[in-house]
């Protein structure tokens, strides 16, 4: 049937409208931050700096990796020098330790914990170095781990790293691997296991009005393209946000969620130049601002924040306006362009509440270009937690296009008020409520659960819906749906409200 979605038994994420066909009453989309939590890493080794950055965060057999760029900036000059890649590990994701690896020569020691410094004059991969494991079945195992990254003249392309273990790398040739582009920012490649195929996603200018390339009057954007084996791509394609208006965006940090891989998922840095007048004077710590000015008006008072996107292409995303991660109510080392980069990578770490579900964990950037060193802290949201179907309590509701499900149940990521409640109506695909399953048979589902099983006076006649267009119909107060799943009676995840759907 045309304009049926044939959704079978994945996860589906309530991250944009392409599922919703109309909303009624107070229903809407909701943007959910995550919360601040402890410091993950203060880089305040001698090799590190005040301008640690372009984090990558990935879990691995011997625990949680951190990559990040170890480097210094001093306030009131022009940015020079070299970059170098350390690594960081964790067991829990929480605490964090540099393991000494006897890698990499550091004024006559090798007592740290960096993993690349590169030699040659043009200092290929340095630039926004970012590894990833390679999922590619086919991968050779001395390159199982792969980074890509840009040399000292950004512009002279982006170059392959490889490694049999995440800590030796070596260049893998010297041409780069993809020669259209600006790369000055942190640019990503990793292996899409769904679609087949390496994906990129680079830093480069477009013009506002032509939509060509523009190093000197375009806005930073965000380019993709494609490659069956890593080093050769096609040409890359701008990256599309209908009706998000033109920002500059640094960073992209965009990855397939790993429970629902059809959905791209990125957290880009959005950069924006406030000028200077009374609102940038009455931000914290007005004399660090002007004395990074003295470099370049821009470092003084241009500010970064992070957003949140989706897309089911790669291509055409759904950007928030509203931001991801604000710059904070801190009186010191916030409110500067540099802070709040979220890592690229999201993780799942335990709760700090007893008895409470894994959530996920990103980190992002603090107290950058001040003092002898900058911090990563540790953010937190619930799984799935990104975006929710919201009501507030004077309610609201939502019904999907037609869409064709596998399965006898239906798991819901839920979380209400005391209050609160959310009830179901499965209806044909005329919107006509199907026997049973009327708004009437479903009964108040309240609670905060991963996996709420939802309830019908008969939930087994369910089964009998399988592989026949139906409509849902969502309805809320106070009250946030984030994600549902429709799968079989017999998994762990029917099983348990508090694991992961």
């Amino acid at each position: 049937m045309s304009g049926v979605v044939d959704i079978g038994s994945r996860l589906e994420l309530m991250l944009d409208d392409y599922l919703i066909e109309r909303y009624g009453g107070k229903a809407c989309l909701r943007l959910h931050p995550p919360t601040p939590r402890e410091t993950a890493l203060v880089t305040d080794r001698p090799w590190e700096g005040n301008a640690c950055g372009y984090a990558t965060v990935f879990k691995d057999e011997d625990g949680y990796r951190m990559y990040y760029r170890a480097w210094h900036l001093t306030p009131g000059e022009e940015a020079r020098g070299a970059f170098a890649i350390a690594l960081a590990r964790s067991a829990d994701g929480k605490h964090w330790e540099r393991p000494e690896l006897g890698l990499c020569d550091f004024r006559g020691s090798r007592a740290n914990n960096l993993v690349f410094v590169p030699t040659e004059p043009e200092r290929k991969g340095e630039h926004g170095f970012s590894p990833f494991k390679d999922a590619n079945p086919d991968c050779p195992p001395e390159i199982r781990y792969k980074a890509v990254g840009a040399g000292v003249r950004c512009r002279s392309g982006l170059y392959a790293l490889g490694s049999p273990d995440g800590r030796r790398w070596r260049l893998l040739q010297d041409a780069p691997i993809m020669a259209e582009g600006a790369f000055d920012s942190q640019n990503l490649v990793f292996w899409d296991s769904l679609r087949g195929q390496y994906r990129a996603y680079i830093r480069d200018f477009r013009h506002p009005v032509t939509g060509r390339r523009d190093y000197q009057k375009g806005f930073r954007c965000i380019r993709t393209a494609t490659s069956p084996d890593f080093f050769h791509w096609t040409d890359p394609e701008w990256l599309s946000y209908p009706g998000s208006p033109d920002e500059h965006l640094y960073t992209n940090q965009i990855i397939p969620y790993y429970r629902a891989p059809h959905l791209f998922v990125g957290f880009p840095t959005r950069y924006v130049e406030r000028g200077w007048g009374p609102g940038t004077e009455a931000l914290p710590e007005l004399d660090q601002r002007r004395l990074r000015a003295q470099a370049h008006p821009r470092y003084g008072m241009a500010l970064t924040d992070g957003l949140f996107m989706s897309s089911r292409d790669g291509k055409t995303f759904t950007r928030w306006g509203e931001a991801f991660i604000r710059p904070g109510l801190r009186t010191a080392g916030n409110w500067v362009y540099g802070d709040n980069y979220q890592n690229w990578g999201i993780v799942e770490t335990a709760s700090d509440l007893p008895g409470a579900p894994d959530e996920l964990s990103v980190y992002v950037t603090e107290g950058y270009w001040r003092g002898t060193a900058n911090a990563f802290r540790r953010f937190t949201l619930r799984v799935d937690g990104f975006v929710s179907l919201h009501a507030p309590a004077s309610g609201g509701e939502a019904v999907t296009r037609p869409i064709l499900f596998e399965g006898d149940r239906l798991l819901l990521n839920v979380a209400t008020s005391a209050a609160g409640r959310l009830r179901i109506e499965i209806q044909n695909p005329d919107g006509v409520p199907l026997d049973g399953f009327h708004l009437a048979d479903s009964p108040d589902m309240f609670g905060d659960s991963l996996a709420y099983p939802a309830l019908w006076r008969d939930p087994a006649a369910l089964a009998r819906l399988a592989g026949r267009p139906v409509r849902l119909r969502f309805v809320l107060q106070d009250a946030d749906l984030y994600a549902f799943r429709f799968g079989g009676s017999g998994t762990k995840e029917a099983r348990s409200h508090g694991t992961a759907v």
